[in-house]
C-alpha cells in the first residue's frame, strides 16, 4: 500500500486482512483520503484508474475523469461575459467522476460491497479524524489560506471547516457529519452509483447548481458512466508502461520516452548534465503535442497511431539539440507524420508567462490497482453543506477559442486532465504501480522515476528519493494556460556543475529547495517470492505520505 494518509493506508490493510483484494483496499484509502485531505481531492472530484486483474496479462483503464454539462458551450460563458472558464466556482463545476469510477472497480473487480470498503471512511467522517498539517497549512490549498474566502464567499465550507470561525490546529478532531450521512447513504444504497447519480444526491447537486446559475443540472448527472478503456503502452527494453488515454497526460510521458530511448541512457550516466539536458528537451517536444493533440476521443480526432509511432519519434527526435535548449513551442506533424508542424498550423499559449493524491494497491494473488484521485479542492469550490464535498472544477482545463481546439469546451466533453495513473510490466509479468501530485508535473516526476527504475535498474524508493526537475515551457493545463520558455525548476542537489552547465545552454534554471520536486509513491509485485514492496516520497512528509509494506505468503 502506499497513499498520502497513514489513515487511508491503514484502511487499506485492514480491508486485505479482512479478505478483500487490492480494488477493495484502493477503494477504501481513496474514500478515507477524500475525507482527511480534503484540499487534495472529495467525492465531488475525478479518479482515473488502472487495475490489472490478478492472472490475466492485461490492464484496463478507468475514464474517472469528470463530463462537460450538456449546457457547457464557449457562448455560455461568453453570455457571462466571460473569456475563459473560471478558475473557480460553480461555472467551472462539471458531472462528479469520481464515485461512478470507484463503483464500477468495486463491481467488476473487487470481492467486497460498498458498505464494507466505505466503513473507514464512514466512521471517520462520523467520529472525527486528527487535522493533519497539510490540511491546515499546505500552500494556498489549506485552511489557513481559505479562511478569509470562506468567511467571505462560502457558508457552506467555512461552517464545516471553520468551527467557531477559526482555523483548527495540527491534531485538532475534525468531523464531517455531512459525508458521513452521504457516504452511508450510498453504503445503503442497493446501486451506489443509481443513488449518486439518479438519487437523492443528485437532487442535491442540482438545487445547489441552480440556485447559483450553474451549468450542471440534473440530467448530467443522469447521463454519467464510466468509460472502461484500453490503455495506451509503450515498450521500453524488457518493460511496458501502461497509461490512460489521450485524455489524460500520460501518453506524453510515452512520448518522451520514445525519444529518449533513441540515445544510450547508461552511456550518458543518470542525472549528469547531458541526461537532464535530453529529459528536459524530450519533455518539451513530447508536451508541444500535448498541446495540439490531446483531447477527449470521443469528440476529438486524435491521430494516436502516429504520435507513437517508431517513424515519427525518431524524426522528432532530431530536433534534439545536445549544445543548447530550444525556446520554441514545437508540435510535430502527426496529421502528416512529419517532425515538425507548420508554424500557422501551432496552437500558441496567449502568455509565456493543484493538489492531487495517489492510491497504490497490490494483493497476493496480483491484483494491482493504480488510482489517481483528484479534483473538487477545497480551494476552488464551496462545500454542499448537505453533502459535506464541494464540486469539481476541471472545466477550468478548457479552452472557448479556436474553435477547433483539441480541448475546447462542449456539452457532455470530458476535459483533458494532468491526471495519470501508471501500472508497468516487466519482462511480461507485472511488476509495478505508480503516480504522484503535481498537475502539469506529474508527467515529469514519474517519467523520471520510471527510467530511474527500468533504464538504471535503481530499487522502488532510490529511484523515489534521487533529485528530481520539471519544466514549465509549454503552457499548462489549468487556466490561464500560460507557460514559460526553457523555465527549469531543478533541486540543487543535482550539483553546481550540472546546473551551471544546463544553463550555458541556454536553460532558464529555477532553483527549487531540496525535496520539493516529487510526491511520487509506488508498489511492486514480486509474484515468485510473493514479496510486495511499496515506496513514497520524503517529499510527501507535509501530506503525510505514507507507504506499507508486506511480505505475503
Amino acid at each position: 500500500m502506499a497513499s498520502n494518509s497513514y489513515l487511508s493506508a491503514n484502511a487499506g490493510i485492514d480491508i486485505l486482512k479482512a479478505g478483500g483484494n487490492a480494488i477493495d483496499a484502493a477503494v477504501a484509502m481513496t474514500l478515507v483520503e477524500g475525507l482527511v485531505n480534503p484540499q487534495m481531492h472529495t467525492l465531488g472530484g475525478e479518479c482515473p484508474i488502472l487495475i490489472r486483474p490478478a492472472g490475466e496479462a492485461r490492464v484496463i483503464s478507468l475514464n474517472g475523469n469528470m463530463a462537460a454539462p450538456l449546457a457547457a458551450t464557449p457562448e455560455a460563458f461568453r453570455a457571462r461575459g466571460l473569456s475563459d472558464v473560471p478558475e473557480e466556482g460553480i461555472l467551472a463545476a462539471g458531472a462528479p467522476a469520481a464515485l461512478a469510477a470507484l463503483v464500477s472497480a468495486l463491481k467488476r473487480w473487487g470481492t467486497m460491497s460498498f458498505r464494507e470498503v466505505s466503513a473507514h471512511a464512514r466512521e471517520l467522517a462520523a467520529k472525527g479524524f486528527p487535522l493533519s498539517s497539510g490540511l491546515r497549512q499546505q500552500h494556498k490549498y489549506g485552511l489557513l489560506a481559505l479562511k478569509d474566502k470562506f468567511v467571505a464567499d462560502w457558508p457552506g465550507s467555512a461552517q464545516l471547516y471553520l468551527p467557531g470561525g477559526r482555523v483548527p490546529e495540527v491534531g485538532a478532531l475534525m468531523k464531517n457529519p455531512a459525508l458521513a450521512r452521504t457516504l452511508d447513504y450510498l453504503a445503503s444504497a442497493k446501486d451506489p452509483h443509481e443513488a449518486f447519480y439518479r438519487g437523492d444526491i443528485a437532487a442535491e447537486i442540482d438545487r445547489f447548481s441552480r440556485a447559483r446559475d450553474g451549468l450542471l443540472a440534473r440530467k448530467d448527472l443522469e447521463a454519467f458512466e464510466t468509460r472502461i478503456e484500453a490503455p495506451v503502452s509503450l515498450r521500453f527494453g524488457d518493460v511496458e508502461l501502461f497509461k490512460c488515454g489521450y485524455w489524460s497526460q500520460g501518453p506524453a510521458e510515452l512520448q518522451a520516452i520514445a525519444l529518449m530511448a533513441r540515445h544510450d541512457l547508461k552511456a550518458i550516466g543518470p542525472g549528469s548534465a547531458d541526461y537532464c539536458h535530453l529529459l528536459i528537451e524530450a519533455m518539451k517536444l513530447a508536451f508541444a503535442d500535448r498541446e495540439q493533440y490531446y483531447g477527449d476521443p470521443q469528440q476529438t480526432l486524435i491521430p494516436a497511431e502516429v504520435l507513437l509511432s517508431e517513424r515519427y519519434s525518431a524524426q522528432r527526435a532530431k530536433l534534439i539539440d545536445m549544445r543548447k535548449s530550444s525556446r520554441e513551442l514545437r508540435p510535430g506533424d502527426a496529421r502528416r507524420n512529419a517532425p515538425l508542424l507548420p508554424q500557422d498550423e501551432r496552437f500558441t499559449p496567449k502568455d509565456w508567462g493543484a493538489g492531487t493524491v495517489h492510491v497504490d494497491a497490490v494483493d497476493a494473488k496480483g491484483n494491482m490497482a493504480s488510482f489517481t484521485p483528484s479534483g473538487a479542492w477545497l480551494k476552488s469550490s464551496e462545500v454542499i453543506e448537505s453533502l459535506g464535498f464541494p464540486l469539481s472544477v476541471r472545466m477550468m482545463t478548457f479552452y472557448l477559442a479556436p474553435a477547433h481546439h483539441p480541448n475546447v469546451v462542449a456539452p457532455g466533453k470530458r476535459p483533458r486532465t494532468t491526471l495519470t495513473p501508471s501500472l508497468a510490466f516487466k519482462g511480461g509479468e507485472p511488476w509495478m504501480t505508480f503516480g504522484t501530485m503535481g498537475g502539469d508535473n506529474q508527467g515529469q516526476w514519474l517519467l523520471q522515476f520510471f527510467l530511474y527504475r527500468a533504464a538504471f535498474g535503481m530499487s522502488l524508493q532510490e529511484a523515489i528519493e534521487v533529485p528530481r526537475l520539471s519544466t514549465e515551457h509549454f503552457p499548462g493545463f489549468f487556466a490561464p494556460h500560460q507557460g514559460e520558455p526553457n523555465r527549469v525548476r531543478i533541486e540543487p542537489r543535482f550539483g553546481a556543475k550540472v546546473i551551471d552547465e544546463l544553463r550555458r545552454r541556454g536553460h532558464d534554471i529555477d532553483l527549487a529547495p531540496d525535496w520539493t520536486e516529487g510526491f511520487v509513491s509506488g508498489a511492486q509485485l514480486d509474484e515468485a517470492s510473493g514479496l510486495i514492496e511499496a515506496g513514497c516520497d520524503p517529499r510527501g512528509s507535509k501530506s503525510e505520505c505514507f507507504p506499507a509494506f508486506a511480505y505475503v505468503w
